[in-house]
Formats: C-alpha cells, sequence, structure tokens
C-alpha cells in the first residue's frame, strides 16, 4: 500500500487487537505524516541481545519488534519524552524502565513478572518529592498499543511549522472527528489533513499535512 492510501480510523481500529495491527499502524503512520520507515531505523538484533545479557534477563518480543521497527526515529520515539536505547534499559522497583518524561518526572515500563508474555502490560510512575509514595501502575494492557500511541504523540509533538499547541482551556475545534479509541489516556480527532490528539481533557496538540490544512484548523 502507497503511505498516500493510508487510512488512519481502519488502522487504529486493528491496532488494539495485538501486534501485528500496531505495527501495521506505525508503519502507516510514519509513510503518511512523515517519513516511511527505513531498515536503519530500527536498533539491530545484536544491540538487543546485548541488552539482554547486561541486564541478565529477556526482553518481551513486542518490545524487540518495536525497538527493530522505528527504535531509533526520533520523531516517533523521542521528540517530547524519551524512548530508552538498548543500553539505558534499566530495572527500577520490579519493573524494567523503556521510557522517561523529558525531565525525568515520570517513567514507563514493563513489570519483571510480566517479560515472559510477548505483549505484556505495561506500567507508569511518577517521580515524587516523597519517594516512599512511588508506586508502578498500570498504563496500557498491551506494550504494542503503548508503542502505537507513542510513536503518534511523539510525531504530533514534534517542534514543527505544522504541529499546532493549544493553550489549556481550549476547545476542540470544530470541524474534527473521533477516531477509534487508541491508548487509556488518549482521545485522537481528525479532519482533513489534520490529526488530533487530546490528553486527560486538558491538553491538546494538532498536527497538519499542509498549510492550507493548517490555516483552516
Amino acid at each position: 500500500m502507497n503511505e498516500t492510501d493510508f487510512d488512519m480510523r481502519a488502522a487504529m481500529a486493528g491496532a488494539p487487537d495485538g501486534r501485528a495491527g500496531a505495527w501495521a499502524l506505525v508503519r502507516g503512520f510514519a509513510g503518511y505524516w512523515g517519513e516511511p520507515l527505513g531498515s536503519r531505523d530500527g536498533f539491530t538484533e545484536a544491540e538487543l541481545d546485548a541488552a539482554e545479557q547486561r541486564l541478565g534477563l529477556r526482553l518481551p518480543v513486542a518490545l524487540r519488534e518495536a525497538y527493530r521497527l522505528f527504535g531509533r526515529r526520533a520523531d516517533l520515539t523521542s521528540s517530547q519524552d524519551v524512548l530508552l536505547t538498548p543500553d539505558e534499559l534499566h530495572v527500577l522497583d520490579g519493573a524494567l524502565v523503556y521510557r522517561a518524561e523529558n525531565q525525568g518526572c515520570a517513567h514507563w515500563g514493563v513489570l519483571l513478572a510480566d517479560l515472559a508474555l510477548e505483549d505484556p502490560p505495561t506500567v507508569g510512575r511518577l517521580d515524587l518529592a516523597d519517594k516512599s509514595q512511588e508506586r508502578w501502575e498500570p498504563w496500557e494492557e498491551r506494550f504494542s498499543t503503548a508503542a502505537a500511541v507513542m510513536a503518534m504523540s511523539e510525531k504530533l509533538l514534534e517542534d514543527a511549522e505544522l504541529s499546532v499547541f493549544f493553550a489549556p482551556g481550549d476547545e476542540l475545534p470544530d470541524g474534527l472527528e473521533e477516531l477509534p479509541a487508541l491508548g487509556c489516556h488518549y482521545r485522537w480527532y481528525a479532519g482533513p489533513d489534520v490529526l488530533l490528539l487530546r490528553i486527560e481533557e486538558d491538553f491538546m496538540v494538532a498536527r497538519a499535512r499542509t498549510e492550507a490544512a493548517l490555516d483552516a484548523l
């Protein structure tokens, strides 16, 4: 399929069903909203094997697939928050940490007890002044879903001329249709050549594909 034929609604509807759907969404999204994924956009098997040897554990299949597919694509992994490189993966209080908020205020991981699952649930943890109150809390039911959400949200958060960051309290622009749910904390909307992300009612960012679409938004 050519990236110009990408059906966002259909791809998002299939993403929560498993790894294949999530990676199809990431591939289509990357090509439609940026550059198609290439053979050099992921980490190598050797780099992931080295991480396993260093940590003394096996990485879940879904995590390895995501790192191999687009782990080096900063626009899909690290525009705002940061996907850790294989040599930065580490264990914190019973979880393998794979992602960090850009100022270290939060981390995301997979519980060590779930590493044997091919597509395990993910957890999140806030950095608190009182460290005794920090806890891993459920985030997404599948790592593949969390990875697809990461790719889409980080692209929208990229510092680009075609991105729009709304002020707190701004209303949803007219003329946008809600897309299928993807991610427990996110709502997605689309218009002609426009994609908008709303996070827990208090933050919105949108991206346009053309100057005309940006002006219309």
